[in-house]
């Protein structure tokens, strides 16, 4: 029930954010090397939202990992060259957010206090909280 609740508030945050973009293309990035640079990305001024994806594995005592599919190692902190992308695609107004699951993933909630773990992860890794391991570098996402 736990994920049920969590995908719902994701879908009506994601649905907020959507409709403060006047109607604007969302994107995945991330997933095909061929795809280019995340700021080349941003960079054609055909998208208001941008997820990163994915955090595919998370919850259930798992240590998350994000999975980029060959445009960086977040293990060995190779993801982090990404902070100066995402500050720029953030300053051209466009919203950088982080998609977690996918469909090639091992990801479930299996209390509220996993959720809890999982969102103190997110927080201090991807957005406003501190933590020495954030994949991303310093950048905060939206």
């Amino acid at each position: 029930m736990g994920s049920n609740i969590l995908l719902f508030v994701a879908t009506l945050f994601l649905f907020e954010l959507i409709s403060n973009t006047q109607g604007g293309i969302v994107v995945y990035w991330g997933q095909d090397e061929r795809e280019g640079l995340l700021r080349d990305t941003c960079s054609t001024g055909l998208y208001k939202i941008v997820n990163i994806g994915f955090l595919s594995t998370f919850g259930n005592g798992q240590n998350p990992q994000l999975n980029l599919a060959g445009h960086c190692d977040p293990a060995g902190g190779g993801c982090q060259k990404l902070t100066n992308s995402i500050r720029q695609c953030q300053s051209q107004g466009i919203k950088v957010l982080l998609s977690i699951g996918g469909g090639d993933g091992s990801y479930s909630l299996t209390s509220p206090e996993d959720a809890r773990h999982v969102a103190d992860y997110l927080w201090n890794n991807f957005l406003g909280g501190n933590s020495n391991s954030r994949p991303l570098g310093d950048a905060i996402l939206d």
